[in-house]
């Protein structure tokens, strides 16, 4: 089967499609013909040699996969046939043509959804919804900060606030993506280039601040998250854009106000927990994406890449343009 790959860490010229050997699916796994994944700051890492992956998982890029199912491992359940859509969240080996799930770890597809879609999905969703409800456990009426809003991530987040009946605030870089924000159901938006998301926070919320802020920065904006932070209120780490290296006082601020840091990082999350926390998805989120459904969720697809323009996909998310997901489609 063709792959993404590389053959040593570096920039996206390292990028190329490669010929490899197609996975046999083991005991309780399902082998998926893969129809297109998407790309995540992750595979941009783990291209650089900053983020491999974990022990036991394929060293493909890719965390997230759609298509149909293939073949079943011995001890499958019995749960899912042959030629059935699904998508799934992974921790590696998505941007290939076939690629080795454990069955627990499928979603199904919603009947009137396309595959490239589907697969601006897994990732970006099952991460905002673990954040919000199993780090953040979100309430109605809270107000959720949310960065990088206009990014896989910040869209799934600002729908998922909203289905909630929460109120999300996000920061963007540009107009464009602070209206396509506004237009995914985000309450207010702020340009954290030219201006104080903080000060701008506060006076959105008459001073009181917000309840929850997913933060994918991290070390740059630690003061101006304390300064918005409600007192007892949650500040959810999930990447380090801007590094992890903090100077000031930072746990005197964080103790004035009662509130609490978490952290997460979902692919390093074992099978059983990732399989709770898409079971919980499925159950609670995905009939959301069904046409007639009310709330409507809708996954934001940026720019489909075919997966021989690899390098091309990965140079556009470096400039950091894309409004939602940027997906890429496997060949047949």
């Amino acid at each position: 089967m063709f792959a993404a790959y590389f053959d040593c860490p570096g920039g996206p010229e390292n990028l190329y499609m490669k010929e490899v050997m197609k996975p046999n699916p083991g005991e309780g796994e399902v082998l998926v013909k893969v129809s297109a994944s998407a790309l995540n700051r992750a595979d941009l890492l783990q291209r650089r040699g900053k983020y491999p992956p974990p022990k036991g998982a394929s060293d493909i890029l890719g965390l997230e996969a759609a298509g149909s199912v293939a073949a079943l491992g011995p001890g499958c359940s019995g749960r899912w046939g042959i030629g059935d859509a699904v998508m799934a969240l992974l921790p590696g080996g998505g941007q290939a043509q076939y690629v080795t799930v454990p069955e627990g770890l499928l979603m199904p597809i919603p009947k009137d959804m396309t595959f490239i879609q589907a697969a601006a999905i897994p990732e970006a969703w099952l991460t905002a919804f673990q954040l919000l409800h199993f780090v953040g456990k979100v309430q109605e009426a809270e107000k959720v900060l949310i960065h990088a809003g206009a990014s896989g991530v910040g869209m799934a987040a600002i729908q998922l606030v909203r289905l909630a009946k929460a109120i999300p605030i996000v920061t963007a870089g540009t107009q464009e993506k602070l209206e396509a924000t506004a237009n995914a159901g985000a309450a207010a938006g702020f340009n954290y280039k030219n201006e104080d998301f903080s000060e701008k926070v506060l006076e959105f919320t008459q001073g009181s601040g917000v309840d929850i802020i997913l933060d994918c920065v991290g070390a740059s904006y630690w003061e101006k998250n304390l300064n918005c932070l409600s007192t007892d209120g949650r500040w959810i780490i999930y990447g380090l854009l801007s590094g992890g290296e903090v100077h000031g006082d930072l746990l005197a601020r964080l103790i004035s106000k009662r509130a609490s840091i978490h952290t997460s990082l979902l692919r390093s999350r074992d099978k059983e927990a990732s399989s709770g926390y898409q079971q919980a998805f499925t159950e609670e989120v995905l009939p959301h994406f069904s046409e007639g459904a009310s709330p409507r969720l809708q996954p934001l697809v940026d720019s489909v890449y075919p997966l021989h323009t690899i390098a091309e996909a990965h140079r556009a998310m470096e400039e950091n343009k894309n409004i939602g997901k940027i997906v890429i489609e496997i060949p047949v």
